[in-house]
């Protein structure tokens, strides 16, 4: 689909999303669903080939008609398919949720016996383009099962923490059986990312704090050269040895918040890559999740570049 070496590679979750049409009623009421491809690290590189980027994904689905529709549905979507395997042994999986507006979006995931994209093995990982990519983007998540975890590991170590390795500290607590755990495992990923992001929550799992400032440092201190900690209605944080850019979220009537956090990472993705100022990077990126928070889906919402600038009508 695109020349290599690519410009985002993603490593981890895809699944199928099943998001109900009626809002504002919980599951039991809902009557119909819209369906799409989810998952963070698909909807990222999703969110990165919007804006013409080359992406691809190492991951797993079952081998299903669900997995077929995924794997698809990423070609559809501008993403190589070329690392996704088809799983003989588990389901592809499915995520369901309800939507109360504007901040209550509880999340169900059936990810049993164990997912897909957790079975992944370091014999799964494409040295050459790990090495070789732009950005490499990892997620928190990845590390929960084995041979994911060692998988992650097989990453890392290709790709020798290169610049523009990213680790997503999306800490979900049903994926973890303690949380001391997920703690354990930030340690290992931030000892191989140069670049860190996580709200304040997902933060106060890796290192600690919740604080925006104090969490942020504790993010340096572990050696990443950029770290980025989201505060919801209060902004976002952004913070290297030697600047610090704090800013405002862009408005948005919101419909259902999942996807903004992925469409923050495929806008911070295509700013990196571009080369722009700290501040232009988290401003645009902010701006692309206020979009995606504005609609249903997640994946299919992912903005275009004019979208995202129309809405900031001016740069800072």
């Amino acid at each position: 689909m695109s020349p290599r070496p690519y410009d985002v590679l993603a490593v981890g979750r895809v699944g199928v999303d099943l998001y109900p049409e009626q809002i504002g009623v919980g599951l039991a009421e809902v009557r119909t669903f819209a369906k799409f491809l989810g998952g963070s690290a698909a909807n990222v590189a999703v969110a990165a080939a919007r804006y013409g980027r080359s992406a691809a994904l190492i991951s797993r689905v079952g081998d299903d008609p669900l997995g077929g529709y995924l794997t698809r549905s990423l070609r559809e979507l501008g993403v190589d398919p070329a690392y996704v395997a088809s799983d003989p042994q588990m389901p592809t999986p499915i995520t369901l949720c309800e939507i109360f507006p504007p901040d209550d979006f509880p999340l169900y995931f059936y990810r049993y016996p164990v997912a897909p994209d957790l079975r992944i093995t370091p014999e799964e990982i494409p040295v050459e383009a790990v090495h070789e990519c732009r950005i490499l983007w990892t997620t928190l998540t990845g590390l929960c099962a084995e041979p994911s975890r060692a998988a992650h590991a097989a990453a890392w170590q290709a790709r020798g923490r290169a610049r523009h390795t990213v680790i997503d500290l999306d800490y979900r607590p049903m994926f973890w059986t303690e949380e001391a755990e997920a703690t354990e495992a930030a340690a290992t990923a931030l000892a191989a990312s140069s670049v860190a992001i996580g709200n304040r929550d997902e933060c106060r799992v890796a290192v600690g704090e919740d604080d925006p400032q104090r969490a942020a440092r504790a993010l340096l201190e572990r050696g990443v050269d950029l770290a980025i900690v989201k505060q919801g209605p209060r902004g976002v944080l952004a913070m290297t040895a030697d600047e610090q850019v704090q800013v405002l979220p862009a408005p948005t009537k919101v419909v259902n918040g999942l996807g903004a956090g992925d469409a923050f990472g495929g806008a911070l993705c295509h700013g990196l890559l571009e080369g722009w100022s700290l501040e232009r990077i988290i401003t645009f990126a902010n701006a692309a999740g206020a979009l995606v928070a504005g609609r249903l889906e997640c994946s299919t919402a992912m903005p275009t570049a004019d979208e995202v600038l129309a809405l900031l009508g001016e740069w800072p």
